[in-house]
């Protein structure tokens, strides 16, 4: 059943476009973005069992090199984008030495401090951040013949690359280093017997999940056409973890049903108040109570419940 929900999604995901408004796709473009961003985090978290509140970092430096040599280097797209996605995965690789030596709530904060020590530099170098005005004027690009200035060409670019990104997580978790993965987050010191590097998986899975979300980010940049510290915020950290664990960490397609979830929501409740942080706080306290497993996980507790 779950296959069957997955083939609806993304034929609705192909022709969903036509008959949606502006607003609308814009909207759909933003919750696939976001979808990679939490699928990223969910690798280290979901599968690996490594908690990170500062994964914004990789998001971030993504965004803000991309912008950068857009704006001040030359707009050639596959330059700009392949410089992004290489400063997040050396961000995840130094970060990674680091963040790794420590383990649960240490692990924790040692993210958190490493992405807000980012934060503060794109907040006070304001000759070449912006500052908190940031860096508007980003345009989007061509890709080769495939002009993205309209709505409905970027959003199928995003949509084709949120296909890859999906089929090369689905490649990973499937692989024998994505069940070692698992294996690690449920006994590490079982896969260390068994003659397996934890620390060599975890610090891999730590990069190619920095490598991902620096993906989105620059992806993000040119949606937006903007960059700010926002994007190093520990807010956008907390979102992307609260993505996976509304749609079902450990999951391959639960955070992207997370992110399409805190996104709709976001939209919906800022045009009603402005407490759009407490309502996520609240949203993060309820699933943590009432559905642990995700929105995935209930799915697939009631299907389990209606064969019996």
């Amino acid at each position: 059943m779950t296959r069957g929900l997955a083939l609806v999604a993304a034929v609705l995901l192909i022709a969903l476009p036509w008959g949606l408004s502006s607003y609308q796709l814009g909207l759909l473009t933003k919750m696939l973005i976001f979808a990679v961003f939490a699928m990223s985090l969910n690798l280290i978290l979901g599968y690996a069992g490594l908690p990170s509140l500062g994964h914004a970092a990789y998001f971030g430096v993504a965004a803000y090199t991309t912008a950068l040599l857009s704006l001040r280097l030359t707009p050639n797209f596959w330059l700009d984008f392949a410089a992004g996605l290489i400063a997040a995965a050396i961000t995840a690789a130094l970060f990674g030495l680091l963040a790794l030596r420590a383990q649960g709530s240490y692990l924790l904060m040692i993210t958190l401090a490493l992405a807000q020590v980012l934060w503060g530099i794109a907040f006070g170098w304001r000759s070449l951040t912006g500052g908190d005005d940031g860096l508007p004027g980003i345009t989007r690009p061509a890709v080769g013949p495939w002009r993205l200035g309209d709505g409905i060409s970027f959003y199928y670019f995003i949509l084709v690359v949120f296909s890859l990104a999906v089929a090369l997580m689905w490649l990973v978790v499937r692989s024998p280093f994505g069940r070692a993965l698992v294996g690690i987050r449920e006994s590490a010191r079982r896969m260390e017997v068994l003659g397996y590097n934890v620390w060599l998986h975890k610090y891999v899975a730590f990069v190619l999940a920095g490598t991902l979300a620096g993906l989105s980010g620059a992806l993000f940049v040119y949606y937006n056409g903007f960059v700010s510290p926002a994007y190093l915020s520990i807010v956008f950290s907390a979102m992307a973890l609260i993505m996976v664990i509304l749609g079902g960490a450990g999951t391959l397609l639960g955070p992207a049903v997370g992110s399409a979830a805190i996104v709709f929501l976001e939209n919906a409740i800022s045009a009603y108040t402005e407490r759009w942080l407490l309502i996520l706080g609240l949203i993060y306290v309820v699933v943590t109570l009432f559905a642990p497993a995700g929105l995935l996980g209930l799915l697939r507790a009631r299907q389990a419940a209606v064969r019996m």
